[in-house]
């Protein structure tokens, strides 16, 4: 990473405060009830819930929603954030051509679908659909 280039995964860097006073809207101006969040590689407020679901390997059958990681990449694909279950999202950087994206011992491999790895225990592996992407707007996007 050069000098001039930001670490996405640094929550101590500062967001432009854009924060409309509003009850339940996080630092970014997100409103959680409405199910939004923001994603650092997308900058902006989304629903984490329409990327890439994978379902945690130690009980695959268990679709919860609450228990599940969600993956968004960014537009160009170099970039992929993934929303773990009760912990910060973290932002892997595409490391090949070969669908492979990392940081840290995070590594998030595209093979019939998509696993995420930590070191080398598969900790989340889906099938690689990706639902509608919602913005701010409430609208799907493309229509």
């Amino acid at each position: 990473m050069s000098e001039t280039e930001t670490d996405p995964n640094d929550t101590a860097q500062k967001v432009k405060d854009t924060t409309v006073v509003g009850a339940d809207q996080d630092e970014n101006g997100c409103l959680a009830s409405a199910g939004y969040t923001w994603s650092k590689v997308n900058k902006e407020c989304v629903k984490i819930f329409t990327g890439i679901q994978l379902n945690p390997t130690n009980d695959q059958a268990n679709e919860d929603m609450v228990l599940s990681a969600y993956v968004l990449f960014n537009e160009n694909g170099d970039q992929a954030e993934v929303f773990l279950p009760n912990e910060e999202s973290v932002v892997l950087t595409k490391t090949s051509e070969d669908k492979t994206w990392s940081y840290k011992d995070y590594q998030l491999v595209g093979q019939n679908g998509y696993v995420l790895k930590k070191g080398t225990e598969v900790l989340f592996k889906g099938d690689g659909i990706i639902g509608s992407k919602v913005t701010g707007s409430d609208q799907e996007e493309g229509q």
